[in-house]
């Protein structure tokens, strides 16, 4: 359409066709929170059903959560649709994919089919797995509201405040994607249980841990970079019972000890001046 017939339209239908058009660009960050949504009810789903496979249709239904909920405020900053509404959307979704899902199929993978669930010690275990997951939900819903009200670190948009809730529930999720079984053993449950209590307390901690949002992802790239990238995916995709498991350990453990490392330089520091 060229100019001429751009003013042939009266005003208010174009103001209509405006009014259209950003109302389906506001719905491309909202479908892939919907999709995020989906995932998180799907693997709540999975983990309710049970079973090796079902735990581990759960885990991957959360790591397709993680990659949708990095999608959609790309896609809003990029479309320039960002807005309240979709923030506030976004952290429900979140607490449903990154909160619940992760929760309760930590419960039933790791406590769930441990045998002689009538004995006391069993039941005790189950008790403290329900204390603990409910501790892991409430640490999520914490940590999402804080983020809201406060945003990322001071000093920029290079470092969250506490481990991220993706990054919480792509522990768990890791970690049933790979050994698939579920824990028959009360030791391993114990551990499990204690595993999912201390990730609920490093997203509450003032730990800072890096976004990645930092990253040029929209500039280009050196041609070695992106054949790398390839072969992380081809790895990711052939290995991900290990490569999985590997990265979210590290970049979990990575914050923690970073953190140690830069208090332990401050009371160098402080001694010495």
């Amino acid at each position: 359409m060229n100019e001429i017939e751009q003013h042939e339209i009266p005003f208010k239908e174009r103001r209509l066709r405006s009014t259209k058009l950003r109302r389906g660009i506001f719905l491309l960050p909202s479908m892939f929170t919907v999709a995020n949504l989906l995932c998180g009810y799907y693997a709540v789903v999975a983990s309710y059903m049970g079973g090796t496979d079902q735990f581990d249709h759960a885990a991957k239904a959360i790591g397709f959560a993680i990659l949708f909920d990095s999608l959609d405020g790309r896609v809003a900053r990029m479309t320039g649709t960002t807005s309240e509404f979709g923030v506030q959307f976004d952290s429900m979704a979140d607490v449903v994919s990154f909160g619940v899902a992760p929760a309760l199929m930590a419960y039933a993978w790791g406590v769930r089919s441990l045998p002689g669930q009538d004995t006391l010690a069993i039941e005790q275990i189950s008790q403290l797995g329900w204390i603990c997951c409910l501790a892991f939900l409430i640490c999520c819903a914490w940590r999402l509201a804080r983020f809201n009200v406060q945003g990322m670190a001071p000093g920029g948009s290079k470092n969250f405040v506490g481990l991220p809730t993706p990054a919480a529930a792509g522990v768990i999720a890791a970690f049933v994607h790979g050994f698939k079984t579920p824990l028959h053993d009360e030791r391993w449950a114990m551990a499990w249980l204690f595993l999912t209590a201390a990730l609920g307390a490093l997203m509450t901690s003032t730990i800072r841990y890096y976004s990645f949002k930092d990253v040029p992802w929209t500039r280009r790239q050196p041609s070695l970079a992106i054949v790398l990238l390839c072969l992380f995916v081809a790895v990711v995709w052939k290995y991900s019972e290990i490569v999985l498991i590997l990265f979210a350990s590290i970049y979990t453990l990575g914050g923690l000890v970073l953190q140690i490392v830069r208090s332990l330089r401050h009371r160098v520091a402080s001694r010495t001046a």
